[in-house]
């Protein structure tokens, strides 16, 4: 009986196509970084992805096939999505390849959350704070409101096909009757997110800021993926000005994650107008906190894709860097084509355990 085949390692593809060790800076310092929604195991059910083979969807294998793709990226720093299991097999896994790292398990009864996982060998800790989207409906009044989603991120979206958008099963009885037109009920989404300060060993008077978060996944909410955009962007220009001061230095500041929004919609405008050459839309016409850009759209440009099944296939994650004049992107995780054998017939398969594929970035910090 054959094996199953292994899972796809991308490669990191230098921007300037030449050998990226090549074109080192001797004063330079580069660290790497990828960003993976990894499918919580708990959103693996066989309806929802009929179209993968069934041995492929099976904790032992994915979980394997996961830490074989982290382990052989070898990046510095992983944002990861989507992660339950983490104290049963991730953190104690990870730890094993060097990496220490900050979880933040989303609200309610949901049971993944955001992992932010860091080389200990390459970077120091020193200081961390979490987001909870919650507490966007504080800024309406006070007041208590239920979850009307029991299957939530972006699997609705993209398995349309498959369950109905807002499932209402038998769970969601007590919901149904909120009123989603309620900003105290719309406003509860469950979703988190990381923000970390790191020093670098090799390059101690540098500090960066590592963010790693995933946005609610409803296409028709996107009222509510804007104002969880903006309260990011608020919370982490709050956390830079508390960095400088207690550390006196100016971080560098990246952002990555699953953010359920596509290249040009209302999210991705809002996030990368800081970006001189981004046109903006008139709704996101406000000086940002944080001025951002994505690696990619300043490099190779968004991929096709980043989020692959036969129900929708498009661009949902994004790694984006505040412009410096110290950091910049000297490289880039390649991604399939969309006629690539890998890919086809929809994700997660045998090459690739979760229905994302992974982004990363190399980047380069020059010394002052």
């Amino acid at each position: 009986m054959s094996s199953a085949p292994s899972p796809k390692i991308p490669k990191f593809v230098s921007v300037e196509g030449s050998d990226i060790h090549s074109r080192s800076k001797p004063d330079g310092f580069r660290f790497s970084l990828v960003s993976y929604n990894i499918l919580a195991q708990v959103y693996v059910k066989s309806i929802l992805f009929p179209h993968s083979p069934p041995p492929s969807l099976k904790w032992k294998a994915r979980s394997t096939a996961i830490l074989a793709v982290l382990k052989n990226l070898g990046a510095d720093f992983f944002c990861l999505q989507e992660v339950d299991e983490y104290d049963s097999f991730y953190r104690g896994s990870m730890l094993d390849l060097g990496y220490s790292s900050v979880y933040m398990k989303r609200s309610g009864q949901k049971r993944d959350g955001c992992g932010l996982f860091y080389k200990d060998q390459r970077a120091e800790l020193v200081l961390e704070e979490k987001i909870e989207y919650n507490d966007l409906v504080n800024s309406i009044q006070d007041g208590n409101s239920s979850n009307d989603d029991e299957h939530s991120n972006d699997h609705s979206e993209k398995q349309n096909d498959a369950v109905p958008k807002n499932d209402p099963g038998p769970k969601k009885n007590a919901d149904d009757r909120r009123d989603p037109n309620d900003p105290r009920v719309r406003l509860k989404r469950d979703c988190v997110g990381i923000m970390a300060a790191f020093k670098l060993r090799d390059f101690p008077h540098q500090v960066i800021i590592v963010a790693n978060t995933h946005l609610y996944w409803d296409p028709e909410w996107a009222d509510v993926k804007l104002a969880q955009a903006k309260y990011l962007l608020s919370r982490l220009s709050q956390f830079k000005t508390l960095v400088s001061e207690r550390f006196e230095c100016t971080p560098e500041v990246i952002v990555a994650g699953d953010f359920n929004s596509t290249p040009g919609d209302m999210v991705y405008q809002y996030l990368t107008s800081g970006n001189p050459s981004s046109p903006s839309m008139p709704e996101c016409s406000e000086e940002l906190p944080i001025p951002l850009c994505s690696v990619y759209a300043c490099t190779r440009g968004e991929p096709a894709f980043t989020n692959c099944t036969p129900g929708f296939t498009g661009t949902l994650d994004y790694i984006l860097f505040s412009p410096s004049d110290h950091l910049k992107p000297i490289s880039f995780l390649e991604l399939p084509d969309s006629d690539s054998p890998d890919v086809e017939g929809g994700l997660p398969n045998y090459f690739h355990p979760s229905d994302h594929l992974p982004i990363g970035a190399e980047f380069e910090i020059a010394k002052e």
